[in-house]
């Protein structure tokens, strides 16, 4: 239907409410995917080299900036993908201007295994930015890391406890830049930084690690939520002074999704200036995951109208399959933007509203993220939904070769029927088997507590008798 007033002077818009924020401008903004790091961290999930490959390439088709490719030093299985994701570039298989990103801990024996790991695939260094990460909070520093950085500073283990949290700050900074001027000296050209626990830390000490870093040699400052507990107040709070600390520079947020709000406060952060927002496909990652790709360059476009050039939102329910058959992880079918369902409708209230225009019930127009608009029926349909479908001409012109004419009397007894047998599938379905199976399947992803002992009880015996060899088989499993 063709509205005789503007849609704006029938609604309010989203963008009514967010105009006059300080987003970047879409071409300064990088979308940085921890898919293959972070969102494989997910438990039980294990991509094979060559699945890491695929994704990859997908990543890069669908407008990804920045990969986040982990710790090749780690694992056989993931050097052999950076291999493979650095050739594919070299073909042209993944885009020139993607950045391929590692990370190593703050110390000279990660970035000495992880160059050699890189020459030993011939990778160039240059080609890759590596993350040197350390701790950002008084918690991290001195319960998490105290030990390491006592040894780095020549104190004795006996002193941990006893210590002020500003011994281990001071400690901190000089084990992250001694790293950073260590890459530096060994070639390494770009270097991203930051320290765990950011949401937590204090903010002064979080603005004197990021100074210190880049003085350094350090390119690029990350900022992360490691524990998911950022509300978007506390982003106000610490997001604007690290921004206009570093004007010009790019800025990575990294934020976890453990009360559900890692979209929505990475896209706060980005309105007051960071440029560089990370995320995970289907929000994958520890835990509750990271922030979602989809609900950021969705958000962003649509609720804060920044569109990003290069990205092919068409693509993001493709992109969600992919990573659900890889990690074995299906998303909920009410999951916004991608789940299979949030395009579906049965209540008669809502398809008749949609019928009149798509306006009326979907903000997010279906063909933006490559979906359409299906219609389900059941105990809630209407007789509007009946009509529209047996009306279809593919449907329509079926029914007349089979005699049957589309009348007011025969929509009313479809919905009818309809409506009857949904409800009696009520009385006597029961879903138990279908979710069982799923959390069956779920379990399997990975080795529990139970079956661990059980190895360790099998796998001690055959030792004790020589029957048994440790032996790390990782080869790549296409």
């Amino acid at each position: 239907m063709e509205f005789r007033e503007p849609l704006s002077e029938l609604i309010h818009c989203p963008l009514d409410f967010t105009k006059g924020k300080n987003f970047p401008p879409p071409e300064r903004i990088k979308i940085y995917d921890s898919t293959l790091r972070d969102g494989e961290q997910m438990p039980g999930v294990a991509f094979s080299p060559g699945q890491k490959y695929e994704l990859a390439k997908a990543l890069s088709d669908i407008g990804v900036d920045i990969m986040d490719l982990g710790f090749p030093m780690a694992a056989l299985s993931d050097r052999h993908a950076l291999q493979l994701i650095v050739q594919g570039k070299r073909r042209g298989e993944i885009r020139e201007d993607v950045e391929l990103l590692v990370m190593c801990r703050s110390n000279p024996k990660d970035i000495d295994v992880t160059i050699q790991t890189l020459e030993a695939i011939n990778v160039d260094i240059n080609d890759i930015t590596f993350f040197i990460f350390t701790s950002g909070s008084d918690l991290h520093l001195k319960y998490k890391i105290g030990p390491t950085l006592l040894k780095i500073m020549g104190r004795d283990q006996s002193e941990w406890l006893d210590l002020p949290v500003e011994f281990y700050r001071e400690a901190n900074l000089k084990m992250m830049c001694d790293a950073i001027r260590y890459a530096c000296d060994r070639g390494v050209k770009s270097i991203e930084f930051g320290g765990e626990d950011g949401s937590r830390a204090d903010l002064d000490y979080t603005i004197e690690l990021a100074k210190a870093g880049y003085a350094a040699g350090g390119t690029r400052y990350s900022y992360p939520d490691t524990v998911g507990c950022f509300t978007p107040e506390g982003v106000d709070y610490y997001i604007p002074r690290i921004v206009n600390e570093f004007p010009g520079k790019d800025f990575v947020v990294h934020f976890h999704n453990d009360f559900g709000l890692a979209g929505i406060n990475t896209l706060r952060a980005m309105s007051h200036g960071a440029n560089v927002p990370t995320c995970t496909v289907n929000g994958m990652g520890e835990r509750a995951g990271n922030a979602p790709l989809h609900e950021v360059v969705v958000g962003l476009k649509l609720l804060y109208g920044v569109t990003l050039p290069h990205f092919k939102y068409e693509k993001l329910r493709e992109l969600r399959k992919i990573v659900e058959e890889y990690s074995g992880i299906p998303v909920s079918i009410n999951t916004p933007i991608i789940g299979e369902g949030v395009f579906r409708h049965e209540s008669g209230i809502h398809t008749a509203g949609l019928l009149i225009d798509k306006s009326i019930y979907q903000v997010i127009d279906p063909e933006l993220v490559g979906a359409e608009i299906i219609y389900i029926f059941g105990k809630h349909s209407g007789l509007g939904a009946v009509k529209s479908v047996l009306e279809k001409p593919i449907y329509r012109d079926g029914l007349a070769r089979d005699g049957v004419e589309v009348t007011d009397e025969l929509i009313e007894a479809v919905t009818l029927f309809v409506k009857d047998a949904r409800q009696k599938r009520t009385r006597s379905d029961s879903f138990v088997n279908i979710t069982d199976a799923f959390y069956r399947e779920y379990q399997r992803l990975g080795i529990g507590e139970l079956r661990l002992v059980e190895l360790a009880s099998t796998i001690g015996r055959l030792m004790k008798e020589g029957l048994f060899i440790p032996k790390l088989n990782d080869e790549d499993e296409k």
